[in-house]
């Protein structure tokens, strides 16, 4: 049977409606998606993503034997749809791309700059948030920084705070297992150190040690909400690829957020193919990418 890019392949033993289901997610129906995104998650979605939305919500649809996207629409916008699906929904829609040392600028500036300075301020213990930090990657990198740092230097101690809009990314996060090609930018004594092999040979995978999840916790958090509910004070917030996904007045918002919950003197990180020019906010750029709370 010949089918083009659209089509749904037919399971031959389950023959529904949804069979003669062609994906093709129309204009109405994209238009009240892409609304509901940018109103509840700050992700801009334009017409040229439409086909991009097409295909991760099919999925979506075929799991839940629907015969549209206007019936997926339907269910997520009621009241069962957000207490069961929306989780789901956020899944498929945002991009959860990271991995371990991604941007190792960043790290460097931590052990070599950011950390040194506080110490010599007084300061015996710093907290930092990892305000995206989808899988966990980013957030056990910065554990087995300041591991290393710590043993280093006696009598520092520090606390971690990961948050992201996906419980399900959260979830794999509190999990801290990898395939073990995941962990490939790892420095090799950083492995063998924090890291816990399986023994299944056909799916290798890693787990982190214990010792990484000791001083970290884990928070479900929306950087669209009002008000963030996070009661501490941060030395250092990464914030990395992400406002690529915001309007700029979006993005200006966020940061500001962010800076409420940033000490005076601390640092936020953003990607490489982020900028924070021209936004009014209480940050002076030391370093591409790298800001300092003023």
């Amino acid at each position: 049977m010949n089918t083009g890019n659209n089509d749904i392949i037919a399971n031959k033993n389950d023959e529904t409606e949804f069979d003669a289901f062609r994906a093709e997610l129309g204009e109405d129906d994209f238009r009240k998606f892409s609304s509901y995104i940018y109103e509840q998650f700050g992700i801009k979605m334009p017409d040229i993503k439409r086909v991009m939305l097409q295909g991760r919500l099919l999925k979506r649809i075929r799991d839940l034997k629907m015969s549209s996207y206007t019936q997926y629409r339907e269910y997520l916008f009621s009241p069962e749809g957000q207490r069961k699906e929306l989780y789901n929904f956020l899944s498929v829609v945002t991009t959860n791309k990271t991995d371990f040392f991604r941007e190792p600028v960043h790290f460097e500036f931590m052990t070599e700059v950011a950390l040194p300075e506080f110490q010599q301020q007084g300061r015996r213990h710093v907290a930092l948030w990892s305000s995206a930090c989808s899988s966990g990657e980013e957030p056990y990198t910065i554990a087995m920084v300041l591991n290393e740092y710590a043993n280093a230097h006696p009598g520092l101690t520090f606390e971690i705070l990961g948050s992201d809009i996906s419980q399900n990314v959260l979830e794999k996060a509190a999990r801290g297992v990898y395939p073990e090609k995941a962990v490939a930018m790892i420095p090799l004594d950083l492995k063998r150190k924090y890291l816990l092999r399986s023994k299944n040979r056909e799916n290798p995978t890693v787990r982190v040690a214990p010792l990484l999840q000791k001083n970290f916790s884990l928070k479900y958090l929306n950087l669209m909400d009002r008000v963030y509910d996070i009661k501490e004070e941060f030395d250092i917030i990464f914030c990395r690829n992400v406002l690529i996904y915001f309007d700029r007045e979006t993005q200006e918002k966020v940061v500001q957020k962010l800076c409420d919950r940033l000490r005076t003197g601390g640092y936020l990180f953003i990607g490489h193919s982020e900028s924070l020019s021209n936004m009014d906010v209480p940050l002076t750029n030391i370093k591409p990418t790298i800001f300092k709370r003023i």
